[in-house]
């Protein structure tokens, strides 16, 4: 040091004749042109003897020992590869590794000529080189700040530098210990999102001696919430409009922070539209802007709402959507019984599945709808004060049963492909959507069919003729049996009443046998018919396919029935014979013939009335 002063070993005289001789010096060196008059009055001598306290006093500060641990400011007064030269005003100076001057980067951050706050570590008296550190100055300063802030009720800050068990490491200057639950006001899912953040905290307990801090953020974010809570509950009303923070979501709505106060805002008060979970519109830690519906400051419950921001959509539907009009929305739900359709948010139309078609029979709305499809509809009625609006589909097109009979009117023959087969008749494809029916009675005329499908089956092609159209049952007739002429029309002329025909028995009945006599025309022979002796039960004498001859008796077009007689036939056979044995025998007794004519007339005649 420049001037130094050095403790040679010299006793107090010697320094104070050090200590004269230069006040000496500076008495004879004081003139009047300094402006000092030197004069024997010893008042007048007082600033001169300032003057000399103040160099004594210097003078035993370069002799001053610091204690070790003691921090104190000094002088930076070289740098060099290893150390920093610190001028503390000691006989010596004192020296710091360089490496507490590093930043991170590695770059030595101090020059000469900064003022630097360092610790006395030790002394080397023999070589008489003072040991400071800057970086254990630092911690000292941060451990009184500590203690300050604890006293005072204070807070630190510091970064959370990692995750250790049971909480986080903090970087206050020194390491603190901060719990896992103190560092929130609620748990914390995600922990790592928390490493590397700055925050304030307050001291719950340290111990110098053993390095222990403990730190909580919890405290402060409760005095912060208790703050807000008092201010919040002064200026919360019914009505007011005010943000707030999302805090938690669950299925039936969201509870907002609003400042130290938290409202649930109720799923149904969220949109005029439909909302299927709050977290398809909401996340955590979301700022939104809610109205207060209601509100009990002695439990602290208060109702929150966002749709109330805006007008009611129903409160102008009727004038949007008149009846007849046509509309576009957007498929949101199915039922078993319908399709319901947003048509802007917070206005739904159903579609009910009767109004999805005008040919189909539609089971369920997912057969012709899907969720999230754009479809169009027409509006059949609206009732605003119930929130309904009712909607057709099939409304958009023309209904083809409108025109179905000018296209094909009673009489065409169409052709079509078979869709279905049931007991009671064939389906068959007319025009899209629309299928007509041959009832099993209009298949044949003449045949006895127990199932269509003994003739027909799915997907054949068949040609038949429109018999009827029943626009408002949505009926479409057609026959096939319709494309022939009805053979009974013609029967009598083919079978005239007395004729003899031969046919095959087809079935046998208590009450006659019926008699095929071409195809799809039969006769019956009542049992009554069959013979001149009494028969109870015909198939004693008959069996299904036997060929018989017998007579025609009647015919009925209209009831499709002959009546045939075997009886009949054999009586004139009977008749016949006996003719002839007269004419061989000759003229006989007028007695005898007149008598057997008589009988047999008597016998026919019975026969006759028991018929």
């Amino acid at each position: 040091m420049e001037n130094e002063i050095k403790n040679d070993g010299t006793d107090q005289t010697q320094n104070s004749e050090v200590v004269e001789n230069m006040e000496v010096e500076n008495m004879e060196n004081d003139t009047p042109e300094s402006g000092l008059e030197v004069s024997g009055n010893l008042n007048e001598l007082s600033d001169d003897e300032t003057s000399m306290e103040r160099l004594m006093d210097l003078y035993e500060e370069s002799f001053k020992r610091f204690e070790e641990g003691e921090v104190v400011t000094g002088k930076i007064i070289s740098l060099d590869k290893d150390y920093v030269l610190v001028d503390i005003g000691y006989k010596s100076e004192g020296q710091i590794p360089i490496h507490e001057f590093k930043d991170e980067k590695g770059e030595v951050a101090a020059k000469v000529g900064d003022a630097v706050e360092v610790m006395v570590e030790w002394w080397d008296d023999e070589e008489e080189v003072v040991v400071l550190s800057k970086e254990k100055a630092e911690k000292i300063k941060v451990w009184d700040e500590i203690k300050k802030a604890y006293d005072d009720g204070g807070t630190v800050d510091g970064v959370i530098t990692n995750r250790v068990k049971g909480g986080f490491s903090v970087d206050i200057g020194v390491q603190a210990f901060l719990p896992g639950s103190q560092a929130d006001l609620r748990p914390i899912r995600n922990l790592d999102e928390m490493v590397g953040q700055s925050f304030t905290f307050k001291i719950l307990k340290y111990n110098r001696k053993r390095s222990n801090i403990v730190l909580s953020r919890r405290v402060i974010l409760e005095e912060e919430r208790e703050a807000a809570r008092a201010a919040t509950l002064a200026s919360i009303e019914e009505g007011k409009v005010m943000g707030g923070i999302v805090k938690n979501i669950t299925e039936y709505g969201v509870f907002v922070d609003l400042g130290g106060v938290d409202g649930l805002l109720h799923i149904t008060d969220i949109s005029w539209g439909r909302v299927k979970h709050p977290s398809e519109l909401f996340s955590v830690g979301d700022e939104i802007t809610v109205k207060i519906l209601s509100l009990d400051l002695e439990k602290e419950r208060v109702s929150l709402g966002m749709k109330q921001l805006t007008p009611d959509p129903w409160s102008t539907a009727a004038q949007k959507y008149p009846v007849n009009s046509r509309i576009t929305g957007k498929v949101v739900s199915l039922t078993d019984y319908g399709a319901f359709v947003e048509l802007e948010e917070g206005i739904e139309g159903l579609i009910h599945v009767s109004e999805m078609s005008w040919t189909r029979k539609v089971r369920h709305p997912s057969k012709v709808v899907s969720v999230g499809e754009e479809v169009d509809a027409v509006v059949l009625d609206i009732k605003p004060e119930s929130r309904r609006i009712s909607l057709g589909m099939k409304q958009v097109v023309p209904n083809p049963w409108d025109v179905i009979s000018e296209k094909y009117p009673v009489g065409t023959t169409i052709e079509g492909k078979i869709k279905n087969i049931t007991d009671f008749g064939l389906f068959i494809g007319i025009d899209e959507g629309i299928d007509g029916l041959v009832h099993i009675s209009d298949i044949s005329w003449t045949k006895r069919i127990k199932h269509p499908s003994e003739i027909y089956k799915k997907g054949d092609v068949v040609q038949a003729v429109v018999l009827d159209i029943e626009k408002e049952n949505e009926r479409f007739s057609l026959g096939i049996k319709q494309m022939q002429t009805d053979p009974w029309e013609t029967v009598g002329e083919r079978y005239d009443v007395g004729k003899e025909i031969t046919g095959t028995v087809t079935n046998i009945t208590d009450f006659g046998i019926f008699v095929e006599l071409e195809e799809g025309i039969e006769g019956l022979v009542h049992v009554s018919e069959i013979s001149k002796e009494k028969i109870k039960n015909p198939g004693d004498k008959f069996n299904v396919g036997d060929m018989i001859t017998a007579k025609v008796m009647n015919i009925n077009s209209d009831e499709r029935r002959i009546g045939l007689s075997i009886k009949r036939l054999d009586m004139e056979d009977d008749q016949s014979i006996l003719s002839d044995y007269i004419n061989k025998m000759g003229p006989a007794t007028s007695t005898f013939g007149e008598i057997l004519r008589e009988n047999l007339q008597e016998k026919m005649n019975e026969d006759r009335n028991s018929n």
